[in-house]
């Protein structure tokens, strides 16, 4: 919890860093927040814990089940004041103990809709690679927003920009850098994903679940989920409820396309197998591509550029049947944005 407060800090969320620090005394002390998480004392740091419990109270505020609280939260309208939010954090800990211990066992869902800056770019690579229809499938996918790619518009500082300007997610200064290769736009011809837990976009449940993961202080992030949402209604996708390792078991190429898996800071949820798995898949279908089936994979993952460099959000992309492999760039922050190309 200490740890992920440093991270909100860092990434722009004020109040839930000095919440999560107030919840970790609170862990320490015995209190509310120790009894909520029983049973979570060995779960492992990538399943997001901390994030799963400031997702679920975020949760019952949307809902209006926690109004004390709502007053403090700028989501709904709320002032912010930590000082004020933390009592009444702590008595919807109290009151909706149960109904938050049931909620903590779904997975986290964080697949923030401004990583499509990174994958507007990786596409532009594979189009200039090879000018093919894409199918796009995710790994991870959460409600597949971003699988809606081409429907948003990305710009860069100086207004340049792809995608449709009329399109309700519009992702400001989202690149900078050497800018990805230009030329004519992605053929999406299908947009496939698989999570251990999809949720649609479309339905009440699905927007306020995803909603909840957003943190209650960043308003530019609540803005670009819900116009997502609203690209979503007219733009299907079709999930699967599968494992990473499954779902790419059963992917085939397709004639006269490209394929493109592309994944977002989901790689740390698997365990190493599952990991291999999905990596030495991927090495069988790539044997199987050639000049009428190519085989992309675009990512967004925390890594080294060499052993001893810091870990990054690095952006890369490998193709068969060539067998390359290139870092594009790296991501400033998690949640995608900006994007600095190399």
């Amino acid at each position: 919890m200490r740890l992920q407060s440093e991270y909100c800090a860092e990434l722009g969320s004020p109040l839930y860093a000095a919440l999560l620090a107030l919840l970790a005394d609170d862990v320490e002390a015995g209190g509310p927040t120790a009894d909520v998480l029983s049973g979570h004392e060995e779960d492992r740091g990538p399943s997001a814990l901390a994030l799963r419990l400031l997702g679920s109270v975020h949760r019952l505020v949307l809902e209006r089940s926690a109004p004390r609280l709502a007053l403090h939260y700028p989501s709904v309208g709320g002032d912010g004041d930590v000082v004020a939010a933390w009592p009444a954090l702590r008595d919807v800990l109290v009151e909706h103990r149960a109904r938050l211990r049931g909620l903590l066992d779904q997975p986290p869902q964080t697949n923030e809709v401004g990583r499509a800056a990174v994958l507007a770019g990786g596409l532009a690579h594979v189009v200039a690679w090879r000018d093919r229809p894409v199918r796009l499938v995710e790994i991870g996918a959460s409600g597949g927003l971003n699988l809606r790619v081409d429907r948003f518009r990305v710009e860069s500082a100086d207004g340049l920009g792809v995608g449709p300007p009329a399109s309700p997610v519009v992702l400001h200064d989202a690149w900078t850098g050497a800018m990805p290769p230009p030329g004519p736009a992605p053929r999406i011809v299908e947009r496939l994903g698989c999570d251990v837990s999809p949720v649609d976009a479309t339905s009440t449940e699905g927007r306020l679940l995803l909603t909840s993961y957003v943190w209650a202080d960043q308003r530019d992030r609540l803005e670009r989920l819900r116009a997502a949402f609203e690209v979503a209604r007219s733009v299907p996708v079709t999930l699967e409820r599968a494992s990473a390792g499954d779902f790419v078991r059963r992917l085939e190429l397709r004639p006269g396309t490209t394929t493109v898996l592309w994944h977002s800071i989901m790689w740390q949820y698997l365990d190493p197998a599952e990991q291999r798995s999905v990596d030495v898949t991927l090495d069988r279908l790539g044997a199987t591509a050639d000049e009428d089936r190519g085989l992309a994979r675009i990512s967004l993952e925390p890594a080294r550029r060499h052993p001893s460099a810091p870990r990054e959000m690095l952006v890369r992309m490998r193709t068969w049947p060539d067998g390359a492999e290139l870092t594009l760039g790296a991501a400033v922050t998690a949640h995608g944005l900006p994007v600095v190309w190399d």
